[in-house]
C-alpha cells in the first residue's frame, strides 16, 4: 500500500520537457509567431514609420514628420471621395445585403420547395473571387455590349452604367452585395439549425406570433452569429480592391482607400511614404472596428 501511494505521490509532480520536446515546441510554437511578426506586424510597423517619411523606394528616406497626413486631409482630392464610398460599401453591406442574407436563410430554413436549389445557387456566387465578379459586372453592365442594355432595349442611346461617374459606385456595390448575400445566408442558415426547436415551441405556446419569436427568441440566440458576420462585413468593406481594380483600377467615382494605397506605393508616383499614410488611415479606422468589437465580446463574457 505504500509503494502503491509512493508511485501515485510521484505522478502528481510537474513533468518536465525533455529536450526533444523543447524542440517540438520551439517549432510548433516559434515559427507560426516568427512567420506573424514577419509578414504581419513586421510590415505594419515599417509602414507606420515610413508616414512619416519621404522615400521613393530607391533614394534616401527623409523625415517629413507629420506632413503626409496634412497633405493626405487637405490636398489630396482623391482621399475624401474614397472614405465616402468605403462607408457607402459597408452601409450596403451591412443594411441591405446583410438582412436580405438573413431573409434568405429563414426562408430556406423554414424547408420551402427546392430549398437545396435555392441554396446552392445563391452560394455560388461566394465560391467567385471578387476580381471574377468584377469581370462578370463589366459583361452585364458594358455600355456597348452589356446585358443589362440589351434587356432593356437601350441599344440605340446606351446607358454607360460603368463609366458615368454617378452610376458605376451602384453597379458595383450590387455586384459585391450579389456575393455577400450568398455568403451571409449560408452563415445565418447554419446559425438557425442550431437553434433549439424547444424555444420556438415554448413562444408558441405562450402565444408569440412568428415575428415575435424570431425577433424575441431566435434572433437573440444567434449572437455568436451576428458577431462573425459583422466582422466579416466590416472586412470586406474595408478590403475592397479585386472588383474596382478589375472595373476600372479604381478610378472615374470608383476609388477606394486600398486602391490609393497601391497606386501610391507601387504606381509610377512611387511615394512610399505617402501611400503609407493612407495605408496607416486605413489601419487606424480598422483597429477601432477590432477594438470595440474586443470590448463587446468581453463585456458579453462577463455578463454571462
Amino acid at each position: 500500500m505504500a509503494l502503491i501511494t509512493a508511485r501515485r505521490g510521484g505522478r502528481r509532480g510537474p513533468r518536465r520537457f525533455t529536450a526533444r520536446d523543447l524542440v517540438v515546441l520551439g517549432v510548433l510554437l516559434g515559427l507560426p509567431v516568427l512567420l506573424d511578426i514577419a509578414i504581419v506586424w513586421g510590415p505594419t510597423l515599417a509602414s507606420v514609420i515610413l508616414s512619416f517619411t519621404s522615400w521613393d523606394g530607391v533614394g534616401a528616406v527623409k523625415w517629413v514628420g507629420t506632413r503626409n497626413y496634412t497633405d493626405l486631409f487637405t490636398n489630396y482630392p482623391p482621399f475624401w471621395p474614397a472614405v465616402r464610398h468605403n462607408l457607402m460599401w459597408l452601409g450596403v453591406l451591412g443594411f441591405v445585403a446583410t438582412p436580405f442574407g438573413l431573409l434568405l436563410a429563414v426562408l430556406i430554413d423554414r424547408g420551402v420547395r427546392f430549398s437545396r436549389f435555392y441554396q446552392s445557387t445563391l452560394y455560388m456566387p461566394v465560391v467567385l473571387s471578387l476580381a471574377v465578379v468584377g469581370f462578370i459586372a463589366q459583361l452585364v453592365f458594358s455600355r456597348d455590349q452589356g446585358a443589362l442594355n440589351a434587356l432593356l432595349g437601350n441599344t440605340a442611346d446606351p446607358t454607360d452604367w460603368l463609366g458615368d461617374p454617378d452610376l458605376n459606385i451602384w453597379m458595383i456595390l450590387l455586384a459585391a452585395a450579389w456575393r455577400h448575400t450568398g455568403y451571409v445566408m449560408i452563415l445565418y442558415l447554419a446559425g438557425l439549425k442550431a437553434v433549439d426547436p424547444s424555444l420556438k415551441e415554448a413562444a408558441a405556446i405562450d402565444g408569440a406570433s412568428e415575428r415575435q419569436t424570431f425577433f424575441r427568441v431566435v434572433l437573440p440566440t444567434l449572437r455568436p452569429v451576428n458577431v462573425i458576420v459583422g466582422v466579416i462585413t466590416v472586412i470586406e468593406s474595408l478590403r475592397a480592391f479585386d472588383i474596382v481594380y478589375a472595373v476600372n483600377h479604381g478610378r472615374n467615382g470608383l476609388e477606394v482607400l486600398s486602391v490609393l494605397v497601391t497606386d501610391n506605393i507601387i504606381g509610377e508616383a512611387s511615394r512610399i511614404g505617402f501611400g503609407s499614410a493612407i495605408a496607416v488611415v486605413l489601419l487606424t479606422v480598422s483597429l477601432g472596428f477590432v477594438i470595440t468589437y474586443l470590448v463587446q465580446e468581453i463585456r458579453g463574457e462577463k455578463n454571462r
